[in-house]
């Protein structure tokens, strides 16, 4: 089916309701129990395959965005896959114990602590069970071989309950919303809500059709990128043709290849769960930390405010829209050791990247599908989903 509505739409959506529409796009409830990593917005394969082209009555990518920025979903249950491939090299489990925490000592804080515990949807493909009654009642399970995790919200308690360690996080609703700002995105509502803050002048926003997800008919809203140096290629985003709801998020690469983000119901209902589904209690012999123990512990994973860039000072962001680069002082003078100086290690680290120069002195490119970084040898990092050429490019505006 071919697309119903130009650019000219969004523009229109722009003038009118946009920037209200996109704050209001935080309404629809969906499990809200996590959200955003820009590196974890990525997919090995298409979580589910579009199995029709439904007939629905047409539609502008201003009214597209209007009704999902108006969903108010409140029941929710249903299974989310999702699938994330930055094209990162082989490790040998390297890569999975640093995303996972593996690595954590006894005293670095509880497994079950959600911060730490979903950046494993950085990677590889997982399988989630997810459940909303309400903005107070929220519910994600992450399914493992033989083991899972959960994230509990109801009503003033926040758990996270590790099956494979017995591990427990508790913590209170008063936190509960700062601490899901921090949190890496899960659903397709997510992802969705993510996409549609890029969108402004430098963006090409049309509807693509109709497709079916989970057995329910969809748009399919198409979001591109207009300024060259962007590795994003397109992001589609499948919207439930009655709710509003997003169903289905699409992230590839200008690349090509496979997805580097894919998430999507795989079966979803729009029944009110049964309340049991949010009861809670530690199992007998859980050891139970709380979050205000936690805080104290080693290597616990910052609040929000503290994260990565949060903690970085003198961070800023250069140039606009996709193109745009984020840049801080790491006040490591000399930078990576990639050469032989940094003897076995420096000579791993210097394969992984790209050696470049400019007038901003010399440095090392690691490249991902999506997202690349620039670490110059005098400590500076510039960081973006943007192509090696343009993070020199504003390493030298920047100088």
């Amino acid at each position: 089916m071919a697309p119903y509505e130009s650019d000219d739409a969004v523009g229109a959506a722009r003038d009118e309701e946009p920037r209200s529409g996109r704050r209001k796009a935080a309404r629809y409830a969906v499990p809200v129990a996590v959200v955003g990593v820009a590196a974890a917005t990525i997919g090995l394969v298409p979580a589910l395959a579009d199995s029709g082209d439904p007939d629905l009555p047409k539609i502008s990518a201003q009214q597209l965005i209007e009704k999902m920025a108006k969903s108010d979903v409140q029941q929710l249950s249903g299974t989310v896959k999702i699938s994330t491939d930055l094209g990162l090299p082989d490790l040998g489990g390297l890569e999975d114990g640093l995303v996972s925490g593996a690595g954590r000592g006894p005293d670095d804080g509880s497994s079950a602590d959600p911060q730490a515990k979903l950046t494993e949807l950085a990677s590889g493909t997982h399988t989630l069970r997810v459940a909303a009654d309400g903005p107070d009642r929220q519910k994600l399970s992450l399914l493992e071989s033989g083991a899972e995790y959960s994230l509990i919200h109801d009503g003033k308690d926040v758990w996270g309950y590790d099956s494979k360690s017995n591990e427990v996080y508790h913590s209170t609703a008063a936190g509960s919303g700062k601490q899901r700002e921090a949190e890496p995105p899960a659903t397709p509502k997510d992802f969705a809500d993510e996409a549609l803050k890029a969108v402004d002048d430098t963006t090409s926003v049309t509807v693509d059709g109709t497709a079916q997800v989970a057995g329910r008919d969809a748009y399919k809203l198409l979001i591109q990128p207009r300024q060259s140096g962007s590795t994003v290629g397109a992001i589609s985003i499948a919207v439930d043709a009655k709710t509003g709801l997003p169903l289905k998020f699409t992230l590839t690469p200008k690349s090509g290849g496979a997805a580097v983000v894919d998430a999507g119901f795989t079966q979803v209902s729009f029944a009110r769960p049964a309340a049991s589904t949010f009861d809670f209690t530690p199992p007998k012999g859980a050891k139970v930390t709380e979050e205000k123990d936690a805080a104290e512990a080693p290597g616990h994973a910052p609040k929000h405010g503290e994260g990565f860039a949060g903690g970085l000072k003198g961070m800023n962001v250069l140039g606009e829209g996709w193109t745009s680069v984020a840049t801080f002082d790491t006040g490591a003078k000399g930078g990576l050791p990639t050469g032989s100086e940094g003897g076995d290690l420096g000579g791993f680290l210097g394969s992984l990247g790209d050696q470049v120069s400019g007038k901003f002195g010399k440095g090392t490119v690691f490249s991902t599908r999506l997202v690349n970084a620039l670490i110059t040898d005098d400590g500076k990092v510039y960081a973006g989903a943007v192509t090696k050429d343009a993070l020199v490019k504003a390493a030298d505006a920047g100088k």
